[in-house]
């Protein structure tokens, strides 16, 4: 029951920050849809662990989403100044390595944090590995064992 909560509070406040507007029927019509939708989600076995993962909210919010948005800006000015100068090389590569996840959530979220990094995208996913496309060498060398694999699987575990 208290994921349900949680999805609708989050369905909820998603509607109100899109909508901007805050008269009675829009408040309304919001919680009405939000309450539509889990209901059909829970009627579709959707509200659990990996749908709703709000044992995550804490441990991710203050300890991962800092870490990767400063993974981020690096990345993004490793990117910028390569193409701004165009000294510096790149060397567009495909790595193949074996991520240390062992749920499917905890895949989502190593891929989506790759892809998310300026210079990377991960192309194909599977439990037993992953194919991502960097934009140079040594970009690619450091996923496979990297920081990134270490906190997710640390997220992942908790």
């Amino acid at each position: 029951m208290a994921r349900s909560f949680s999805f609708f509070v989050s369905l909820l406040a998603f509607w109100l920050l899109l909508s901007g507007m805050f008269t009675p029927f829009l408040i309304l019509a919001g919680v009405g849809c939000s309450a539509a939708i889990v209901l059909m989600s829970r009627r579709m076995d959707l509200v659990d662990r990996e749908g709703h993962p709000i044992h995550l909210a804490w441990s991710a919010l203050l300890s991962y989403w800092p870490w990767l948005a400063g993974e981020i800006v690096k990345s993004a000015w490793d990117v910028t100044r390569r193409i701004l100068s165009p000294s510096l090389p790149i060397s567009p590569t495909l790595v193949e390595f074996v991520p240390s996840q062992q749920t499917d959530l905890g895949l989502v979220i190593h891929a989506n944090s790759i892809t998310l990094t300026p210079g990377t995208i991960a192309v194909e996913v599977d439990h037993g590995a992953f194919l991502v496309h960097a934009l140079t060498r040594e970009g690619a060398a450091g996923l496979a064992g990297s920081e990134m694999d270490r906190r997710c699987s640390a997220l992942e575990s908790r």
